[in-house]
């Protein structure tokens, strides 16, 4: 569906940031507060197990670095 444009240690730190901001917001945060860091871990996690990132698609990057062989 999507280009994978994250590569390997990206999608590693990615789902580390995910899950510690979920701890964050489990143990030191309440309210709106805690609930802005459940749906930012949320929407990193995701990114993360897709390996699609939209920000990345509208800056140009891409950490992927996985080569395919094409033929021309």
């Amino acid at each position: 569906m999507f280009k994978v444009n994250e590569g390997r240690l990206d999608r590693i730190l990615r789902a580390a940031i995910a899950v510690a901001l979920a701890e964050v917001g489990y143990g030191w945060l309440s309210g709106w507060w805690q609930i802005v860091a459940y749906v930012v871990a949320a929407l990193i996690l995701i990114t993360a197990v897709t390996g699609f990132c939209g920000l990345y698609t509208l800056m140009g990057w891409n950490t992927n670095s996985t080569k395919k062989n094409s033929k021309k």
